[in-house]
């Protein structure tokens, strides 16, 4: 079984691309906190590649911005390349299924903030005074 969940902060602004074939990709960075403080007492961080694809890459560029704190379901996904000198390089990537908001913080054009807002509830109104009912009259 190959699955991870975290949460975290992105550490830079999301990068969006498409590839040749019109797929939109974005790549970002998240850091996430270890449990235990080290021998100093600090808590140490873990800087984490995340990749999502399609339709959540586009809402994750639109959406995040640096310091923004997430969730990420996903998996761990190992590769490799070759640079121009011929070194081979390893890279491992967090592929995320899903993505969730927990900050946002971006902003529309004219200033409004781009995060869906939580519908304005209407004031509870005061229900009748209840009679009371004796257990024989219930029909079950």
């Amino acid at each position: 079984m190959n699955k991870v969940i975290l949460i975290g902060n992105l550490t830079r602004d999301p990068e969006l691309t498409t590839t040749n074939g019109g797929v939109s990709v974005c790549r970002f960075s998240l850091a996430v906190t270890r449990r235990f403080a080290n021998a100093d007492g600090e808590r140490e961080a873990d800087f984490l590649n995340i990749v999502v694809w399609r339709n959540q890459a586009e809402n994750c560029a639109k959406f995040l911005k640096k310091g923004s704190k997430c969730a990420v379901v996903g998996r761990i996904q190992t590769s490799s390349y070759e640079t121009q000198e011929g070194a081979k390089r390893y890279t491992t990537d967090i592929v995320a299924d899903e993505v969730e908001f927990i900050t946002t913080g971006a902003r529309s054009g004219d200033g409004e903030s781009m995060t869906p807002s939580e519908p304005k509830r209407e004031p509870q109104k005061q229900t009748a005074e209840l009679e009371e009912i004796e257990d024989d009259s219930l029909p079950f």
